[in-house]
């Protein structure tokens, strides 16, 4: 018999400034610095501004469970960042934000929606689960701490 208890149903709420810790609570935990991948906290401040960007956070019982970075512009909407805590992966929290990132997109008119992800990062099968296709590549786009260079993955829906 297992011990994994399942997360229950996020609660996903729009985040700002206020939240940041939160933020980078599972920020640190969820990308490893070995590819570069995760931001730092006055990138997240700095975009948070900008017009056509949203902060959504999962939240539980206990610590955040993760959250989404998004940026709408035009016809299309990019997911800058999505991040689970380790101890909440594959209990659906990346499908209930994925899926709130859709349908707030198609609300605003968005047609399609776009990501970055690194080759051979697990999350790219999440996204390929939920309709996402490779429309290219990026080589050499994450630095990891390191130095080592690692290729994202374009990868696009239509909506």
């Amino acid at each position: 018999m297992s011990s994994v208890q399942p997360f229950p149903v996020a609660e996903l709420r729009t985040a700002g400034w206020s939240d940041l810790d939160a933020v980078m609570e599972v920020m640190g935990a969820a990308f490893d610095p070995r590819f570069g991948e995760g931001w730092t906290r006055a990138q997240c401040a700095g975009i948070l501004p900008m017009a056509g960007v949203t902060l959504t956070l999962a939240n539980g019982a206990g610590p955040p469970l993760g959250f989404s970075l998004v940026r709408r512009v035009a016809d299309e909407s990019e997911l800058l960042l999505l991040a689970v805590a380790p101890a909440a992966r594959r209990q659906g929290i990346g499908t209930q934000l994925l899926d709130r990132f859709a349908e707030e997109a198609g609300g605003f008119g968005v047609r399609k929606l776009h990501l970055e992800v690194r080759d051979g990062n697990p999350a790219a099968e999440l996204y390929r689960g939920h309709d996402f296709i490779v429309e290219g590549r990026r080589r050499k786009y994450y630095r990891g701490a390191d130095g080592q260079l690692h290729d994202a993955l374009t990868m696009i829906r239509r909506i």
